[in-house]
């Protein structure tokens, strides 16, 4: 993807016993994008992203960051974000703060646009809004790459598209975003490259419009069933880049 790239990862796989979740994973994050991650359920993509941020072991292979010096170089978004229940969104990220940066809380929650729910604990707030907060967290300490691990999961499309417009801006900002998803339509508005994930294997990497011509489709979805076929197995593309 990138000749200097961000995040390098090189044979990762990933075993739970005897079942084989990740298998021989390899490609780079350039600076200043929007990767998306997508694949059918029981792909790896979660365990993908847990081993890039560091939260799993690889079994096999390495992960190496490559960007520049700093306290937090990667932010994560879980699936599932929790919080301490009693506390505002301003004191939760203040929280974060003090241990990364001590970023402005207000500046971080106007950065995924809470600023009307500072003063709300974070138990009142919907779904949608403790995505953000999720969202904003994975920003304290200004990391140069930040992981969302399915970031519209469960929310109404109005919401999900402000995720993944807040994702968007952030790129903007000369910050890396790599997301996993299952919303290819939102994907397609948002990303700049993808890695498709098919059984743990890379099935295909490139810009959008170079998967598309590679399998002769008008869409992310006709790439994916083009992958993944009617039998769910894939063998390994090329990289289109």
């Amino acid at each position: 993807m990138s000749d200097t790239p961000l995040l390098r990862v090189d044979g990762v796989s990933k075993s739970f016993g005897a079942v084989d979740v990740l298998r021989d994973v390899s490609f780079s994050v350039p600076s200043g994008t929007v990767i998306a991650v997508i694949g059918p359920n029981g792909s790896g993509k979660t365990t993908l992203l847990r081993a890039l941020v560091g939260d799993l072991r690889p079994t096999h292979g390495d992960v190496a960051y490559e960007g520049p010096d700093t306290d937090r170089p990667i932010g994560y978004l879980p699936q599932q974000p929790t919080f301490r229940a009693g506390f505002t969104a301003a004191e939760t990220l203040a929280f974060y703060s003090s241990l990364l940066g001590g970023d402005d809380p207000e500046t971080l929650l106007g950065r995924v646009g809470l600023n009307d729910a500072a003063d709300r604990n974070v138990e009142n707030l919907s779904g949608g809004m403790r995505q953000l907060l999720g969202i904003a967290q994975a920003t304290v300490g200004d990391p140069p790459l930040v992981v969302l691990d399915e970031p519209a999961s469960g929310l109404d499309p109005n919401m999900s598209e402000h995720v993944f417009e807040t994702a968007a801006r952030m790129a903007g900002e000369k910050r890396t975003v790599l997301l996993s998803s299952h919303d290819l339509t939102l994907v397609e508005e948002t990303a700049d490259d993808v890695l498709v994930l098919n059984r743990g294997r890379v099935a295909a990497t490139g810009t959008i419009e170079a998967l598309r011509s590679q399998f002769e489709t008008d869409s992310l979805r006709g790439v994916l069933n083009a992958i993944v076929g009617k039998t769910g197995h894939v063998d390994v593309v090329g990289d289109t880049r």
